[in-house]
């Protein structure tokens, strides 16, 4: 018999047009797809539920107030969306995790809010929480709390999704495959429409892989216009149509991005080679003596990630990026072309404790081991963005925090937008020539005055210039 909760929750059930960010990343994720049964236990009102129904999903709703009569059954995934916040009993709130466990066959998707959404609740103490004017109670999470109280309870280790997002795998397979997912996506192929274009699909992905592909890993339309040539003679067409300098460059990326997984695999917790993705396993088979070395050297990758003067020197040297007295700066677009160990750094700080699904640059701190995602929503229409949220992970701690500038009169902003990006961006230019026109002009003359909008506007002001775009231009007297 289900426990029957408290009547009052249902005030803290709220109507949505869209789909709510938990369900909006599972999908992202492909943790939510139509082949899969979706449960949402404590759907609320059910706009989820509605919403992913239009969607395709095979997805039903169970809630103690909305739908007290719907079936509770088994099902592939089961959301527990913000409902462990609004149970004042610590056992209840145990036995409902429990319960959503035992229903959960594939992976369970856990919510709750935040310690840094407290500014929003209002309320008095009551138990390990607040008790707010309408009767409605809030536990608020640390995002490790959530985290490590989702392990306790599951017994299972748990993968940070995002930001008081966690994801709970039945089976460790599952678990290693969305570190896969995150860390090396699968290559996309080419689209196949006739044996020429199989061809150069095939010799694309050997190109930008650095091997062969096996036959699972072969789009399936690939493979049947594929299939009536005889090995010996495709091995013989790729070696005759691939670049030897671009296969050689996808064999040494393919090999540092194993090493990112198998470190971050470590951080998260180790499997066995045969739990591994197939893909993986293909690129220790193909990149590395052994599945033994793979390991010994992704664990000194990981052991460097704690020495502060290789981590400043990897900064120093990066390709990417803008160094600053306290922390290297990153475009999302460039950080995949960052050191391995920077890109194992901002890893391990998203596993831990989730990254935000909004964000445009990251910032990793030289030393101390932080990460903050930086939202900056018009990083290429405004030439000098203005921050709209930040969310940071210390590693040391594990504890987060969450700054919102929405309703900030002075936010900070950024100069000089080039060099967050790679050298080869198609942007760079036209950012690089308004920089050059700044510094011309006398703009970054007192750079300790324009970091943020008023006192970056003073000093449009002072220069006689104005913006128009990505262009400087004199100002016009008014």
């Amino acid at each position: 018999m289900e426990t029957l909760w408290n009547s009052e929750r249902r005030l803290t059930a709220i109507g949505r047009a869209n789909l709510s960010v938990p369900a909006r990343q599972a999908l992202a994720d492909g943790q939510l797809t139509d082949n899969r049964g979706i449960l949402d236990y404590g759907c609320g009102r059910g706009d989820d539920v509605r919403t992913l129904k239009r969607l395709g999903c095979t997805v039903n709703g169970w809630d103690p107030y909305f739908s007290p009569e719907a079936p509770l059954e088994p099902s592939d995934v089961v959301l527990l969306t913000y409902v462990l916040n609004v149970i004042e009993d610590a056992g209840e709130r145990r036995t409902t995790l429990k319960r959503a466990w035992e229903l959960a066959t594939s992976v369970l998707i856990v919510s709750a809010r935040l310690t840094w959404e407290k500014s929003k609740v209002r309320g008095q103490d009551f138990g390990d929480g607040l008790l707010t004017s309408r009767g409605t109670f809030q536990h608020l999470f640390g995002a490790s709390e959530l985290r490590a109280y989702v392990e306790e309870v599951t017994g299972t280790r748990v993968v940070s999704a995002a930001p008081g997002v966690v994801y709970a795998f039945k089976d460790e397979a599952a678990r290693l495959a969305y570190l896969a997912q995150r860390i090396v996506p699968d290559a996309e192929w080419l689209a196949s429409e006739d044996t020429t274009s199989a061809i150069a699909a095939l010799v694309d992905y050997v190109e930008r892989r650095g091997r062969p592909p096996r036959l699972e890993e072969t789009p399936r339309a690939t493979a049947e216009l594929l299939a009536h040539l005889k090995p010996g003679e495709l091995k013989r067409l790729v070696r005759d149509s691939a670049d030897p300098g671009a296969m050689a460059e996808g064999a040494r990326r393919s090999t540092l991005n194993t090493l990112l997984y198998l470190a971050v695999e470590l951080f998260n917790g180790r499997g066995p080679f045969s739990s591994l993705p197939l893909s993986i396993q293909l690129d220790v088979r193909a990149f590395f003596t052994s599945y033994r070395e793979a390991c010994q050297r992704s664990d000194r990758l990981l052991l460097k990630l704690r020495d502060d003067g290789y981590v400043r020197g990897a900064m120093n040297a990066s390709p990417v990026g803008k160094v600053t007295p306290t922390a290297l700066y990153v475009h999302r677009r460039a950080l995949d072309r960052a050191p391995t160990v920077l890109r194992l750094y901002e890893h391990c700080a998203s596993i831990a404790a989730g990254r935000p699904q909004e964000w445009r640059v990251v910032k990793l701190r030289h030393q101390g081991r932080a990460v903050s995602w930086l939202d900056y929503p018009d990083f290429d229409k405004d030439p000098h963005p203005r921050i709209l949220s930040s969310y940071m992970v210390d590693l040391q701690s594990l504890e987060t925090s969450h700054l919102s500038y929405a309703h900030s009169q002075n936010r900070p902003l950024l100069h000089r937008k080039h060099e967050f990006l790679a050298p080869d961006d198609p942007d760079v230019p036209r950012y690089r020539r308004l920089t050059e026109s700044e510094v011309k002009a006398g703009l970054y003359e007192r750079p300790h005055l324009i970091g943020t909008e008023d006192g970056w506007e003073a000093e449009l002001v002072r220069c006689g210039r104005q913006l128009r775009g990505h262009r400087l231009v004199r100002r016009v007297a008014d």
